[in-house]
């Protein structure tokens, strides 16, 4: 396959070919040296995930090196398993997703100070940047355009041609993009917080939400059930939207004050005008108008959710009330770790099911089905079997 590159956003992706791959290892190999690490990967978009061996880099001075506990399971490892980004990020196999990792410092480099043997500690979506442009001096590392995702970048140690993730037993990474866990929390139930958390706490912060505030949040999934959570800790009236009557007492468990079946315009339009903030965590095709008419004078809608088709807006329902509709990631080292540690003071964690790596096939087949609540969490533990 050519060598291509991309433009996502301001993020330029490239993919690399086996000849180019095979030259640049030769001309690094007296200078690197790697381990051979147990993983779960993709050989192609069609086939299942299967246990197999990948390459980690040993350890530089400014390195730490993570037996992972749990990895969570992200809506992304499936798009990017299958190669349904092909248009925006192709995929190249084999493939290791997992971007929510909790693990174990096993060792550390002669530089790093900030970890050691023994610490709890956590990996997000990122595992490098360029650290000197703008975004990354701003703490903002996940808008920075040389941004390294925990899988499927170029890797630019030239240990394998792109960037493997948490379905491993260990991984490697800088000690600037390694989070400390608190120790209060399940490992099994904080991996999450490294996608999903972030993802849903990050707008939440950004648009001020604080007691007093009233806070819609439309979807109540992997994303959703977090948003719930994080709005209710920040002091928030909280009102979820849900297409499904069954999913009412959850809600309400979860931490909301109100729950709208958004199918009754009746219910719907109860609310008209009355909300300062909606995060939206729908990846489907919905009526995102319905949820902009919510919205109070300078209120904003932010999706999270990312639906494969535009989703048409009318102007005319931001233009009247000065309101804004806009969208958000992740959030920076330092937001994250903000982040895990408003978790441990709150006792916050996602609601997960445990599973063995061996059901990772299944686990993604019926998270299509949305059959889970709320999250995936693999025990890595599963993975010395193979």
């Amino acid at each position: 396959m050519p060598k291509s590159k991309l433009e996502r956003g301001n993020v330029r992706v490239s993919t690399v070919s086996d000849e180019q791959y095979r030259s640049r290892e030769a001309s690094h190999s007296e200078h690197r040296t790697r381990y051979e690490a147990k993983a779960y990967s993709a050989s192609s978009a069609t086939s299942p995930l299967a246990g197999t061996t990948i390459p980690r880099r040993e350890l530089t001075d400014q390195d730490v090196q993570i037996e992972i506990l749990f990895c969570g399971i992200c809506h992304s490892d499936l798009h990017y398993a299958r190669d349904e980004w092909h248009d925006v990020m192709p995929t190249v196999y084999p493939c290791v997703p997992g971007h929510e990792i909790v693990g174990r410092v096993r060792n550390v480099g002669s530089a790093v100070t900030r970890f050691k043997a023994g610490d709890v500690v956590g990996v997000g979506c990122l595992v490098d940047s360029d650290g000197t442009c703008p975004n990354c001096e701003a703490g903002l590392e996940q808008f920075c355009p040389k941004q390294v995702l925990t899988y499927g970048s170029p890797d630019k140690h030239g240990t394998a041609p792109v960037t493997y993730g948490g379905y491993s037993d260990s991984i490697v990474v800088d000690q600037r993009f390694i989070l400390r866990v608190p120790s209060n929390l399940d490992p099994a139930a904080a991996a999450p917080l490294l996608c999903a958390g972030i993802t849903t706490y990050s707008p939440l912060r950004h648009w001020g939400v604080t007691k007093g505030k009233k806070v819609g949040i439309v979807g109540l999934g992997g994303l959703g059930h977090m948003g719930v959570k994080f709005a209710r800790a920040f002091g928030a009236h909280v009102v979820v939207f849900t297409t499904s009557p069954s999913k009412k007492e959850d809600a309400l468990r979860l931490g909301a004050h109100e729950v709208v079946l958004s199918r009754n315009l009746d219910e719907m339009k109860k609310h008209a005008g009355s909300f300062d903030f909606i995060l939206d965590a729908v990846a489907a095709e919905h009526d995102i108008n319905l949820y902009i008419n919510l919205l109070a004078r300078d209120g904003n809608i932010t999706m999270v959710g990312a639906p494969e088709k535009p989703l048409p807006v009318a102007v005319f329902g931001l233009i009247f009330g000065r309101r804004s509709f806009s969208g958000s990631p992740i959030g920076g080292i330092p937001e994250t770790q903000e982040m895990l540690d408003f978790c441990g003071e709150h006792n916050i964690t996602a609601d997960v099911e445990v599973i063995p790596i061996q059901k990772v096939n299944e686990a993604y087949e019926r998270m299509v089905k949305s059959d889970v609540k709320y999250r995936f969490s693999i025990d890595m533990a599963s993975l010395k079997s193979e």
